[in-house]
């Protein structure tokens, strides 16, 4: 049988195994924007306790091993009574080890924000949430969007941990692919191209939702300028139209 001729027979159990990890990158990266944002908010809350908390769980989540973290998810809960659908299993350790290095970068953002911003808006008699909302977290988030989008790439690539699991992913049919063919080089391969195509359409989402911050903070182009054949010319340094 001719390689193209496995890729055919495969291609059912390929789609079954990207859609599985595409799911995985997805809701994990979810659940990992949600932890990063309130762990990232508490690491610069002004009640020690809280920034305690936080940064013990972003310590604790970096610090170990990720595959370590699934295992614990899948194999030790259920000896402590929780045991947990392996697809949950999967976006649980991924959304939790993910969000610890997420949440450094929300705090980060968040305090490159220039002191005058925040100043500006107490002046304008600003409560606490709206100076959070409506002046602060758009700025930190066109900054919080480019590392975002690397800890998105490598969360995809680390899902692959999920075929350990019982997890049918798309790892997992590789691995079958090479057992049909006998030829590592062409089902890892294959493997490369699909993972690589994934990755780059999560970093086309993540450009568009970079793009789309700028423009509201009128630091980039409107959609109008960029999609005309001329596009707008933006001031950078001050936000606003020349």
């Amino acid at each position: 049988m001719s390689y193209a001729e496995f890729l055919v027979e495969h291609a059912p159990r390929f789609a079954d195994g990207v859609v599985v990890t595409a799911q995985q990158a997805v809701l994990a990266a979810v659940l990992a924007t949600a932890i990063a944002l309130v762990a990232g908010l508490l690491r610069l809350a002004p009640v020690a306790p809280l920034r305690w908390l936080a940064g013990s769980y972003v310590e604790l989540l970096r610090g170990t091993s990720l595959l370590v973290q699934l295992y614990w998810i899948f194999f030790v809960l259920p000896l402590l009574g929780y045991e947990l659908d392996p697809m949950f299993c999967g976006i649980l350790a991924l959304g939790l080890n993910y969000g610890a290095y997420a949440a450094e970068v929300v705090r980060g953002s968040l305090a490159a924000v220039p002191p005058a911003q925040t100043e500006a808006a107490i002046a304008l008699n600003f409560s606490p949430w709206q100076r959070l909302v409506k002046v602060t977290f758009p700025q930190a988030w066109v900054q919080m969007i480019p590392p975002l989008n690397d800890l998105l790439i490598q969360l995809l690539k680390g899902s692959a941990l999920v075929s350990f699991i019982l997890l049918s992913d798309l790892t997992y049919h590789i691995g079958e692919l090479r057992k049909s063919t006998g030829d590592t080089v062409f089902a890892f391969g294959v493997g490369l191209l699909l993972y690589f195509v994934i990755a780059y359409v999560l970093t086309l989402f993540m450009n568009l939702l970079e793009f789309l911050a700028k423009a509201r903070l009128g630091t980039g182009p409107s959609l109008r300028g960029l999609l005309s054949v001329r596009p707008e010319r933006i001031d950078d340094a001050v936000g606003v139209d020349r």
